[in-house]
């Protein structure tokens, strides 16, 4: 959805948006390639040299309040780097991606990102703190758990009730051993859905 979006709106959404400047795409788990548009990529690592003005991404879930989920793919960290630091984020998803609360649509859970040794009691916190259940993500083309570019495993929470997300969101950020959520929380500016009729759904952040 999102290499799409950035073939379908090109140069366009730049312009219009009165930035200037030349073009960048910031690969982080999407290692596309818009040279035909023009656009030079990069990977995360160079975000030391770069100030991002927009960050362009998807999400595996979007409630009412822009709350997000994301690392589906698996790199949720470096997605939440890359989102954090740009002037203005903005979410591109499908309407399979839209709800009213986290955890209508999406049934995966939260991805948890965790340094590998410390995974067991990790699991143990979050079931324990939380409710649910947590589990170790595991490959599907090779033997073992899933690791992640930072060399890291992922547990995938499966919560059972809604909750405060900013709140949960720090709580878990603080069980030693966890490097990142997939919770993102306040980040969104906006959020565009395609629907199944061809439509588009705009959901924008409430000043607050």
């Amino acid at each position: 959805m999102t290499c799409v979006s950035m073939r379908e709106l090109g140069l366009f959404s730049l312009e219009k948006s009165g930035l200037r400047g030349d073009p960048l795409a910031v690969h982080s788990s999407l290692r596309g390639d818009y040279s035909e548009l023009g656009i030079p990529g990069f990977h995360t690592e160079f975000l030391v040299f770069l100030q991002l003005d927009v960050a362009i991404d998807g999400a595996d879930e979007v409630d009412s309040d822009l709350n997000l989920i994301k690392g589906g793919g698996g790199c949720l960290t470096q997605e939440k780097i890359v989102a954090g630091y740009a002037k203005c984020f903005i979410v591109i998803a499908d309407y399979r991606k839209k709800s009213e609360s986290l955890g209508e649509q999406w049934k995966k859970g939260i991805p948890i990102e965790v340094i590998p040794m410390a995974y067991v009691p990790v699991t143990r916190a979050l079931t324990k703190n939380f409710g649910g259940a947590a589990e170790l993500r595991m490959a599907v083309s090779k033997a073992g758990p899933v690791v992640t570019d930072n060399g890291n495993f992922i547990l995938d929470w499966k919560f059972d009730k809604v909750h405060e997300w900013s709140e949960v969101n720090t709580a878990i950020k603080m069980i030693p051993g966890v490097v990142e959520t997939g919770l993102f929380i306040d980040m969104a500016e906006v959020v565009y859905f395609g629907m199944e009729d061809g439509s588009v759904s705009v959901r924008e952040k409430q000043p607050r």
